[in-house]
């Protein structure tokens, strides 16, 4: 779609009328909304919705539709958010010694998949500044042990506001992020297999293989004080049998990982997912 457009990600109590009332904003304002969705969980009392609008013809500045938007949203307790298509996101991607999601994402990117700008690879490990080279990424090697981390993370932060980043993308970064790190930089995405907690730690594979598991997984999910306990964005699983041997496992598991984090980057990066609580709607 060439036409910029915007769109809201609206929460809410849930009441009669919501649809017609956040509809008629955009109507009374010029709009043509191209894609609505919604969902109530009734468990929550909450309404969700995703509405996107085509901006040519919209009577109302951009700067001046968040203002507007928000005496209608405040009266009805709604938590809402307000993106423009044409805005280009900038993507840090975090990476320890596993390459396979780095190149997957810069793939992924450089092929338009999807639309944002990958300026910067941060790495407690040297050996991945080849790749960022070879794609002319700029690299920043922060090692990171625990008598560090504090010091490194306040680094990191720093590297992220002089390269205006508005994502971060945890590709097989072996590092727990800290709970303050998190505060002060939300916007993270993290993957994972899908063996915890059954099999935390290390080798993970070569003990699903011992126990003779039927099904591997992979999990995208934001990253939150609660480790690899955050809203879940996107899952998908894969059959193995008792023919795979533990490198076979830990290939369909790297498959897994690049298919599902591309699929949660995408959705993030399109303005799909919703987050209430520790849970997420993923709009289609």
């Amino acid at each position: 779609m060439t036409n910029p457009t915007a769109t809201l990600l609206i929460s809410c109590p849930d009441r009669r009328g919501l649809v017609a009332k956040f509809a008629n904003f955009i109507y009374s304002n010029g709009g043509n909304i191209i894609h609505a969705d919604q969902h109530t969980d009734f468990a929550a009392g909450l309404f969700l919705t995703r509405i996107e609008w085509q901006l040519d013809g919209f009577n109302l500045p951009r700067e001046f539709i968040a203002p507007a938007f928000n005496a209608i949203a405040q009266p009805l307790g709604a938590k809402w958010e307000l993106r423009f298509s044409d805005t280009v996101p900038r993507i840090a991607i975090w990476v320890s010694r596993q390459d396979h999601c780095l190149f997957d994402l810069i793939w992924r990117q450089r092929a338009k998949e999807f639309v944002a700008e990958i300026p910067l690879i941060i790495s407690n490990h040297s050996n991945l500044k080849v790749v960022a080279e070879q794609f002319n990424i700029d690299f920043q090697h922060i090692p990171i042990t625990k008598d560090n981390k504090l010091e490194q993370e306040i680094q990191q932060l720093e590297l992220l506001r002089q390269y205006k980043i508005d994502l971060v993308v945890l590709a097989k970064y072996m590092q727990i992020v800290s709970a303050n790190f998190i505060n002060q930089f939300p916007q993270i995405i993290n993957i994972h297999h899908s063996f915890l907690p059954a099999f935390i730690g290390a080798n993970p594979y070569h003990r699903a293989f011992e126990r003779g598991v039927k099904i591997i997984g992979a999990t995208a999910h934001y990253a939150t004080a609660d480790l690899d306990a955050g809203p879940i964005i996107e899952q998908d699983v894969v059959r193995v049998s008792h023919r795979d041997e533990v490198d076979d496992l830990v290939r369909k598991g790297k498959d897994l990982e690049r298919i599902v984090l591309a699929r949660a980057v995408r959705s993030h990066l399109q303005n799909r997912v919703l987050v209430y609580g520790n849970r997420t709607v993923v709009f289609e």
